[in-house]
């Protein structure tokens, strides 16, 4: 059974009248599957993340995570968005045993075994390259090391599903290539199912198993891929002919994708 199911959603911002988002929009997603969504501006990829997040609740349709019809936030998921938003007034390592503080499952356990989450937590740190940084502030750590941090809070309640929304948009190539390798790694690591949001077609390519493509406002999927590349993934694979002629071909879907409503 999938772990996402999304069929025949509508989304519509500010009433009746308002924008339509997403229309007629099916989607399922298996899990440990690593599904990359992809298409132009506007095309309703983040409406799609609240979706499934149950940040929204759709007009129309159905969406179901985990066997159950998502109508109020979801505890089973972890996100990450493209600016970390951490609190500047906590640690590091405060910042990621945050969603401990709210999860209704750990929140109970946090005070009596605080000691036993400080070492999930920090051992997440020193998986994403942050080892020793826990007692750093915010405004000590460079934007890539906030976004690592990011990261281990997304991870640290062992969710099921993590949603990635643009999280390396904001950061220089070298970087975002690194927590691409970062991100590679957690996938194969933990039994987790990653659903990326990216304007970045190299980026699908090199992570996902499969890509998704929408179409201009109002969002549908108008196409899907299977990664044919073989994991583990090193980057030396964006120089090979085969990896870049895929990333072109998505990048003429989307333009295609930008005439289709």
């Amino acid at each position: 059974m999938a772990l996402v199911s999304i069929e025949n959603v509508d989304m519509r911002y500010g009433g009746p009248e308002g924008t339509l988002a997403v229309s007629g929009l099916d989607l399922s997603i298996a899990r440990r599957d690593f599904t990359a969504v992809v298409g132009p501006s506007g095309c309703g990829k983040s409406t799609l993340m609240k979706l499934v997040t149950g940040l929204h609740i759709p007009q129309k349709g159905a969406v179901v995570v985990a066997g159950h019809e998502v109508t109020k936030p979801v505890s089973i998921v972890g996100m990450a968005f493209q600016n970390p938003t951490m609190l500047p007034w906590r640690t590091t390592l405060d910042n990621v045993l945050l969603p401990l503080e709210i999860v209704e499952k750990h929140r109970h356990r946090l005070r009596k075994h605080k000691d036993e989450y400080v070492a999930q937590a920090e051992a997440l740190l020193e998986t994403v390259g942050l080892k020793g940084f826990g007692s750093k502030y915010p405004w000590q750590l460079s934007g890539g090391m906030q976004q690592r941090a990011n990261l281990c809070r997304a991870l640290i309640h062992e969710p099921e599903l993590l949603m990635l929304d643009e999280p390396f948009g904001a950061l220089d190539a070298f970087t975002r290539e690194e927590l691409w390798c970062v991100i590679r790694d957690l996938h194969a690591s933990r039994d987790v199912t990653i659903v990326l949001v990216t304007h970045d077609l190299r980026e699908s390519v090199f992570l996902a198993d499969r890509v998704v493509v929408m179409s201009a406002r109002p969002g549908r999927v108008v196409a899907e891929h299977p990664v044919p590349f073989e994991r583990p993934r090193d980057l030396e694979i964006m120089y090979r002919p085969e990896f870049n002629e895929m990333v072109q071909a998505l990048h003429g879907e989307i333009a295609n994708a930008r005439e289709l409503a």
